[in-house]
């Protein structure tokens, strides 16, 4: 360390100079270590933000509300065409008259509402497809399902394999 600790005027001034290097750095390149300091910081603060919406366990009125409705169109939709079917056995002429009037429902609004049911009904199923959860077997039970000869076609075939002709 002799020539340059000489030349900058000891050890203090050695760091000081790498410190306002670093600074300077810093100004055309960001600092990784802190970006991602503030990156989680900011995450967190989200995060708490977030769970002090759902702070309170019990819902008020306004959410019951909504949690009754929102699970209303399956049923609706299933109880809705049992009723067709029984309203057309009873009056076949009162039912065909209505369905004569779907007749004038435009197309487009016709694929609005496939769009809307599928919708509804694909993200409740993206929904349970996603939380659903998949146990795997433990890896002792998978060799011990490998190595079972309950299977006879397959002690057969692994017996031709061993004793060829």
């Amino acid at each position: 360390m002799g020539l340059i600790e000489k030349l900058i005027g000891g050890a203090g001034a050695a760091k000081a100079v790498g410190q306002a290097a670093t600074s300077v750095a810093e100004v055309f390149v960001p600092n990784a270590t802190k970006s991602l300091e503030a990156a989680q910081a900011a995450y967190i603060a989200a995060l708490e933000e977030h769970g002090a919406e759902f702070q309170y366990v019990r819902p008020g009125l306004f959410d019951r509300i909504v949690n009754g409705l929102n699970r209303l169109p399956r049923p609706v939709l299933a109880f809705g065409i049992l009723g067709m079917f029984i309203y057309a056995m009873i009056d076949p002429v009162g039912f065909a008259q209505r369905m004569v009037g779907l007749n004038y429902v435009p197309e487009p609004l016709w694929w609005l509402l496939g769009a809307v049911v599928s919708f509804y009904f694909g993200a409740r199923e993206a929904h349970h497809f996603r939380i659903r959860k998949t146990e795997a077997p433990p890896p002792a039970a998978l060799s011990a399902a490998r190595g079972s000869e309950d299977n006879a076609a397959l002690s057969a075939w692994r017996a031709e394999r061993a004793d060829p002709p």
